[in-house]
């Protein structure tokens, strides 16, 4: 077993041996791990640490951006190579005993309405978290990881720049390449793509169904995948409306698999996942597994369109009738069963120009 261990005392610039950041396939990997291999990988909040036990609001005023989502990475998985499919497996997470949750002005899906700063600092003990800023409730734990991510290569970093560039320029919000607080510097930090929206590589998709158990398929770009984790979650609600969820460091226990050509083999390129009993009755001995896929605001063409939470809903939904097409159904078929079947769930609508929505299917269907 592999072990990645980082002081959390410290934020990311202070260890960045251990960490990045930007996406940028120039990045140097710190581990190379083999199939089937079990790697522990600690990692820091996604805020990195801007937001202590003792921030105030004040404090949320002068939050640095640019240093958002410090991730633990990359790994060079051996034998992973462009067109093939990635699987990780979580086998467990486990949650820092504090964690924290903010309003930041600007952000969030209600940022032309809730403009002023405030923070919540949470208690996690015992499988739940409770806040002295919202006294009279707690929040049953979930814990998953709001971010897993390959490297795109250089050709996929210029072309999902360009795009996001071109939202940008017909007013759209989005985030651009910006070297300020980027880790690595230099020529990654300058070009490098920022973490916040997710895109086909993964990334900040912040879907909560990825809790101990789930596996997820990633489309490889690059040579060695270049896998990258970070930004723990205790808990999140669907859409994660604030922009913040309850924001821990957490120690990931993560299993790889290859699968040869998958990616290059499926007429789309979009995160797969699944889960052994995530809707499991405990009154029910057979766990329902499910099988779920992820549909963004992007054209099939390749553009973004802005926050287009209707797109994200077609696209959750064609990505789930190309899968069933693969089982041997006709492209009718499958749209009934999606219709019949499939739930539409929003996994976030908070990380522009790219929300994300999910599709789950029940395994149960298949008998």
């Amino acid at each position: 077993m592999h072990e990645i261990r980082i002081d959390r005392s410290k934020r990311l610039p202070e260890q960045s041996e251990h960490g990045h950041n930007r996406y940028h396939p120039d990045i140097v990997p710190i581990l190379e791990v083999a199939e089937d291999e079990e790697v522990v990988v600690e990692t820091r909040d996604g805020l990195d640490g801007q937001l202590q036990p003792d921030a105030t609001a004040e404090d949320v005023l002068r939050f640095d951006g640019g240093a958002v989502h410090p991730l633990t990475g990359p790994l060079y998985i051996k034998g992973a190579e462009p067109g093939d499919g990635l699987e990780i497996e979580y086998l467990d997470i486990e949650s820092q005993p504090t964690a924290v949750s903010c309003i930041i002005p600007g952000l969030g899906l209600l940022r032309g309405e809730m403009n002023e700063p405030y923070v919540v600092h949470w208690r996690i003990a015992d499988g739940w978290a409770t806040s002295e800023q919202i006294p009279g409730v707690r929040i049953p734990g979930a814990p998953f990881m709001g971010i897993s991510a390959v490297s795109p290569s250089m050709a996929k970093l210029k072309e999902w720049a360009d795009r996001e560039q071109r939202l940008i320029d017909k007013g759209g919000l989005a985030f651009p390449p910006d070297p300020d607080g980027a880790i690595p510097s230099g020529a990654c930090g300058l070009n490098g793509l920022r973490t916040i929206p997710p895109r086909e590589n993964g990334g900040n998709f912040d879907v909560k169904q990825l809790t101990k158990g789930a596996k997820l398929i990633l489309p490889v770009f690059t040579e060695g995948a270049l896998f990258s984790i970070g930004d723990g979650h205790f808990a999140q609600g669907d859409g994660e409306v604030c922009v913040t969820a309850i924001e821990m460091g957490a120690t990931a226990t993560v299993r790889f698999k290859l699968l040869k050509g998958l990616a290059a083999s499926r007429s789309f390129q979009a995160p797969v996942f699944t889960h052994e009993d995530y809707f499991a009755d405990p009154e029910v001995a057979v766990p329902r597994r499910f099988l779920g896929v992820m549909g963004m605001p992007i054209t099939r063409d390749g553009e973004n369109e802005d926050e287009n939470l209707m797109l994200a809903c077609k696209n959750a939904v064609l990505n789930m009738m190309e899968l069933l097409q693969e089982r041997g159904f006709d492209r009718k078929q499958a749209y009934v069963i999606c219709s019949v079947a499939a739930d539409l769930r929003i996994g976030n609508v908070v990380d522009v120009p790219n929300y994300v929505v999910t599709a789950l299917l029940p395994e149960v269907i298949f008998g």
